[in-house]
């Protein structure tokens, strides 16, 4: 009874944590934890974040991304300047460095979803499709987090694109 009993707890567990993970691959190219903040009711706007890793051994870039609960969606960089937080769209995209990571988060390279169609439940997961300029498209699942979340802690590994390394 007893070895029936753990057996069980494991497999929960395991289905727990398989169902909190959501990693997704295409190509050369790793997406984990895609995630958007909760929004008010009305609000206009959301922000969508993640990491994106690149094995290969050439960059790619992550040029656009689409979804039905928002008018568009464009690639922005908040950066401070002048002691001022600003915030600005990237037309032509993101570059993923060769052998490199880029993350989007809160304060850095995000998504902004633009006339948000519906609010953005907290628990709930929205999908979202990412065009990349080699790898193409792939459809991932925003989990929507708290109001004021900050993401998943990134493990020490973990590297920002650096902003000189952009390209407009």
């Amino acid at each position: 009874m007893r070895t029936i009993q753990v057996t069980v707890a494991l497999a929960t567990l395991m289905f727990s944590v398989l169902t909190l993970a959501h990693d997704y691959s295409l190509g050369t190219l790793s997406i984990d934890h895609p995630w958007a903040r909760a929004t008010a009711p009305g609000a206009p706007v959301g922000g969508g974040f993640m990491s994106i890793r690149n094995t290969g051994d050439e960059p790619d870039r992550l040029i656009g991304a689409a979804t039905d609960f928002a008018t568009e969606v464009q690639i922005h960089e908040s950066s401070m300047a002048d002691g001022m937080m600003r915030m600005q769209h990237l037309p032509n995209g993101v570059s993923v460095p060769e052998g490199g990571h880029l993350v989007l988060r809160p304060g850095s390279y995000h998504l902004m979803f633009i006339g948000l169609q519906r609010r953005l439940v907290e628990g709930e997961r929205e999908t979202v499709t990412l065009e990349f300029e080699q790898a193409g498209d792939i459809e991932v699942e925003l989990t929507i987090e708290g109001p004021g979340e900050q993401g998943p802690h990134q493990s020490g590994d973990t590297m920002e694109m650096d902003h000189g390394e952009m390209s407009h």
